[in-house]
């Protein structure tokens, strides 16, 4: 699939296709639709539909490239007319990942809960080993020399106090996290992120994984719909956000109960959403449920929206 940012550029080289272009963007800026007469929605609807034959159609982001809020800009120029009261969302901003990665041991957050698994030895009927997959995996990433600068680099910005305050730079810790899971293979940040427990030692730390005293945990849990809204508002994570919705559809007619029949793009698509203002996290040290740092009471005439928000984390066989 062809990349946005060169779509873009050629559509801005061609003058009927750029002078579309100019019209889409008003339409899009709020009230860009006044500017344009009366029969503006008209217009504006056909201006999307003329381009849907343009190359933007169809172009593609890379997650964590360079311009990437450039590329996803363009991206939802096109898109956000489509969308507009769509929920269920038929694509992402983002080229699909490919990687012969083992996942199957990954199989999903909720399926494995066998942290100590228990190897017999040859000749030996009841002696166990015990193998801490958590504690492998950030064994893994500390001789990985990626993973061990950017994993140091997100936690030094996580646990640093700001001068005089009792908090931490939440910005930069976001930052830090974003740039460890858009950079690090995923053989190495899954295996940290998704290692299965079943101790509460195990379950402890890789609740830690993310420092969700920094990047997650506030004093008041504020209603799941003041992140959300603020989520929409930001390229980045509105585009990863639907990248998420798209991989971690639940249906109950796929064989496996998910839309693309792909925990590893769920998987990878949850780690998406780590660093932004919908960040989740495993809730306890006792069991692999996961949420974001929200609720859904007093949520007024939005409680459907909230609630359908939330189960996407609390109640979703994908995961």
């Amino acid at each position: 699939s062809r990349d946005c940012l060169q779509a873009g550029e050629s559509c801005t080289n061609d003058p009927i296709c750029s002078a579309k272009f100019r019209t889409l963007r008003q339409c899009i800026a709020g009230n860009g639709a006044n500017k344009l007469g009366p029969d503006a929605k008209s217009q504006c609807r056909s201006t999307v539909t003329a381009l849907l034959s343009s190359q933007l159609y169809g172009c593609k982001c890379k997650r964590g490239m360079k311009k990437e809020k450039h590329c996803l800009s363009v991206y939802w120029s096109i898109h956000h007319t489509l969308m507009e009261g769509m929920n269920v969302l038929e694509s992402s901003p983002y080229e699909p990942f490919v990687r012969g990665f083992d996942y199957v041991r990954l199989a999903s957050i909720t399926a494995g809960s066998d942290c100590l698994i228990s190897h017999h030895l040859p000749g030996s009927e009841n002696e166990v080993t015990q193998v801490n997959r958590c504690l492998d995996a950030a064994k893994a990433c500390n001789v990985d020399e990626m993973c061990q600068r950017l994993r140091t680099e997100y936690v030094s910005f996580c646990i640093r106090r700001l001068a005089r305050a009792d908090a931490c730079n939440r910005s930069k810790c976001h930052k830090a996290l974003r740039k460890f899971f858009d950079r690090v293979p995923p053989e190495y940040t899954h295996e940290l992120l998704f290692c299965p427990c079943d101790d509460t030692a195990c379950a402890e730390r890789r609740r830690q994984t993310i420092v969700p005293a920094c990047s997650y945990e506030a004093k008041e849990k504020p209603n799941c719909l003041a992140p959300l809204d603020s989520c929409r508002e930001n390229y980045v994570c509105r585009s990863r956000y639907a990248e998420f919705q798209f991989n971690c559809q639940p249906s109950p007619q796929a064989a496996s109960g998910c839309r693309r029949d792909s925990y590893a793009a769920c998987l990878l698509a949850y780690t998406g959403i780590i660093g932004s203002p919908i960040t989740p996290n495993y809730i306890d040290n006792s069991t692999s449920s996961i949420a974001p740092w929200c609720t859904c009471n007093a949520s007024g005439n939005r409680q459907e929206e909230c609630e359908s928000f939330l189960h996407l984390f609390t109640d979703n066989i994908c995961l």
